[in-house]
């Protein structure tokens, strides 16, 4: 019997009825293998994952952008708050459970971390069930909230778009939070695979739904919510499945509210985080709304600026899902080793996921800098040339501080790894709350529509500061906690 693991929990988990022994040997190599092969060989199938999770996104933006009209983007900077809010559930159930996974199974309490993805799954069920039957029943309230400025034409193709996006909430939920659940227990290619079939389906249908059915803006969102479902299939079989080291078993399901709180709070840095970015695209997209007109000279001035930012964050996006993988690939990694109080191997692969976070966000700032003109043309090859200059002027200036990013992602998950949660959440908040959300106010009201973009790279240079000294202790701790461990194995 493993330690930690109660008799009760060992006979709803008969050995016949468990995975073939390589599964288990897959969980124990997170302890022994070389700390950079085994980021490698996670971080590569998570940076995947994550980049075609972005594309559900980022491929409708580009076939609107084309095929229907550029304000039209703008129509889905509308939603984007929405959308944010829903990942940010996703992740509250989904990263939550799997960083608990990870743990647990550390620990070597494996019925714990069966029960966590049990819990799981009936809760991102559920909470993609409810929050598409009350979104859809306030739809219209709350695309009035949204920022558009009054006779906006962006707030049309938004309503028809996100319409239809709910309808697939739950299939989303299901898809993005249980591939966290699978990496977590050593399978990051099936997690993979799960968003491969996912994004290519949504890469071809677009086209097929806007250019040959010419269904427009409800032709994206109708390939989005068929692609996202494909996908929920797919994970959530293999998580029933015997393939998976740890499975959805209803008969080893115990509800449990404690289960439910240690989820939410392991969950809470990420979640907070999305929680946050979603309040603060609705500040932007109000203050575009606002100012768009009287700072461009246009009479659309606002639907205008709503599709720059559409596109900036477009590409925001698909520079930061590969950390984002980076960060989810070395989470199994962190967690189990820190469960299994191997405190250099978490510093190592710590020091190692910094690296690669700080590579990526490096050359998505070289790319906005000097080729704005190529990333605007991707989306609307002959827009207007008031969006061309606004994109251009929003993309080098709000991705001024975008080397130092990774490392602020990274570090905010570290403290939740390590136990400390308080941290991770103010980590998280900082820029997205405490910085991001007074900037934009301030600066728009001195400086306009170029204020607000203006705010984004002092939030982001004040955070990562912030960041940087509570850094430092940390890993003062861990080191100091590494000496003991290591006296005690000496011979």
């Amino acid at each position: 019997m493993k330690n930690g693991e109660c008799p009760p929990e060992r006979k709803e988990l008969p050995e016949q009825d468990g995975p073939p022994r390589s599964a288990g040997d897959a969980a124990e190599r997170l302890g022994t293998e070389s700390v950079g092969l085994l980021l490698l060989r996670f971080s590569i199938p998570s940076i995947g994952g994550m980049l075609l999770n972005a594309l559900y996104n980022v491929v409708d933006r580009v076939f609107v952008g084309r095929g229907v009209h550029e304000i039209a983007l703008g129509g889905i900077s509308l939603v984007m708050p929405l959308m944010t809010l829903s990942m940010a559930f996703a992740m509250l159930f989904g990263v939550g459970a799997a960083n608990m996974i990870s743990v647990r199974m550390g620990q070597g309490r494996r019925g714990e971390a069966e029960n966590a993805l049990n819990h799981c799954f009936f809760l991102l069920a559920a909470v993609g069930i409810v929050t598409a039957v009350l979104e859809l029943a306030m739809l219209d309230p709350l695309l009035a909230m949204l920022g558009a400025e009054e006779g906006s034409a962006a707030i049309g193709y938004a309503r028809r778009y996100y319409r239809i996006i709910l309808y697939g909430q739950m299939f989303f939920q299901l898809g993005f939070g249980l591939s966290h659940c699978s990496r977590a227990q050593g399978f990051p290619v099936m997690s993979l695979l799960s968003m491969v079939f996912g994004a290519g389906l949504n890469t071809a249908l677009d086209p097929l739904f806007i250019f040959v059915f010419g269904w427009g803006v409800e032709g994206a969102a109708l390939a989005t919510i068929v692609s996202q479902f494909c996908s929920a299939l797919w994970i959530t079989g293999f998580s029933f499945s015997r393939k998976a080291l740890i499975r959805i078993r209803l008969k080893t399901f115990r509800p449990s509210l404690a289960i439910c709180k240690t989820i939410a709070a392991f969950g809470s840095a990420a979640a907070l985080l999305q929680f946050a970015m979603s309040g603060v695209q609705l500040l932007i997209n109000t203050s575009m709304g606002w100012y768009g007109g009287a700072s461009l000279g246009i009479a659309n001035g606002g639907d205008v600026a709503l599709s720059a930012m559409t596109i900036v964050n477009s590409f925001i996006m698909l520079i930061l899902m590969p950390v984002f993988g980076i960060n989810q690939g070395a989470q199994p990694v962190l967690g189990f080793n820190y469960g299994a109080k191997k405190f250099d191997r978490v510093r190592k692969a710590y020091l190692l996921a910094i690296t690669a976070a700080t590579c990526v966000c490096t050359a998505g700032f070289i790319g906005a800098q000097f080729f704005p003109a190529r990333i605007t043309g991707l989306f609307v090859p002959e827009g207007s040339p008031v969006l061309t200059r606004l994109t251009a002027f929003a993309l080098r200036t709000a991705l001024l501080v975008l080397p130092l990013t990774g490392f602020q992602i990274v570090s905010s998950n570290m403290f939740a790894v390590t136990g400390r949660p308080k941290i991770s959440i103010l980590l998280s908040m900082l820029r997205q709350i405490i910085l991001l959300a007074p900037c934009v106010f301030i600066f728009g009201k001195l400086w306009g529509l170029y204020g607000v973009i203006a705010a984004m790279p002092v939030a982001d240079g004040i955070s990562v500061s912030v960041t940087a000294v509570m850094i430092f202790f940390e890993l003062k701790r861990l080191r100091e906690k590494s000496v003991p461990e290591a006296a005690l194995r000496a011979p």
